[in-house]
């Protein structure tokens, strides 16, 4: 379990690939210092388990499911990705519970300055539409963002400079992959209303009547 706020960016050693596997190991300042082998590390919002460690390097084995469903597939030595070491007890939540599990790409359609800040629409598949709502969170690449319009077939987040500078949201331009993750409380909702029509209506009831909806 991670919270969205990445600690750095790591840069990619390298991408070895085999039949239906790949190691990759990139390079971290921060995260490596105590990371140990086991641990779960969030990779551009992808929670992937440390196999190998060696000073400042680790190594993560990626399945061919993972290489095809998220942007880690497209890696290549010299690029850059969002990296959050896991939840551990004593730690302060400051973005929104993000399990690490992508559910979709989607893809940079545009990006605005607005003054300091930024302004992105990001493209998604229908199938992630219903979990998507204004001023909800989101994971872009393992970053916890707060959407603010919901469009068809896409969203929009806006960027603060802290988030831009310190995160890969900062350089990447349309055209570009994207890590989405919805968050999970909004998943559960959706599963519970589908499940059964009367259980719908009472539950629906008690959500207005706390002022949810």
């Amino acid at each position: 379990m991670f919270t969205g706020l990445i600690l750095e960016m790591g840069g990619i050693l390298s991408v070895k690939r085999r039949s239906g596997v790949a190691i990759l190991s990139l390079k971290s300042n921060e995260i490596s210092s105590a990371a140990k082998k086991g641990d779960s590390i969030s990779v551009n919002g992808v929670c992937l388990t440390v196999v190998d460690k060696k000073g400042d390097t680790l190594s993560f084995d990626l399945s061919d499911e993972t290489l095809r469903s998220t942007n880690l597939g497209s890696l290549k030595t010299g690029d850059l990705v969002n990296l959050e070491p896991s939840l551990r007890p004593d730690s302060r939540i400051g973005g929104h519970f993000v399990t690490g599990h992508v559910d979709v790409t989607g893809e940079v359609r545009s990006k605005v300055n607005i003054g300091d800040m930024m302004k992105v629409e990001i493209e998604v598949p229908d199938s992630i539409s219903n979990f998507l709502v204004e001023k909800g969170s989101v994971a872009v690449d393992g970053i916890s963002l707060t959407i603010v319009d919901i469009l068809k077939n896409s969203f929009t987040v806006v960027i603060i400079p802290h988030t831009s500078k310190l995160t890969t949201i900062g350089f990447k331009g349309p055209g570009d992959t994207v890590n989405i993750e919805a968050d999970i409380l909004g998943k559960y909702v959706a599963k519970i209303l589908k499940k059964d029509g009367n259980r719908d209506l009472k539950f629906m009831k008690i959500l207005t009547e706390e002022g949810y909806v």
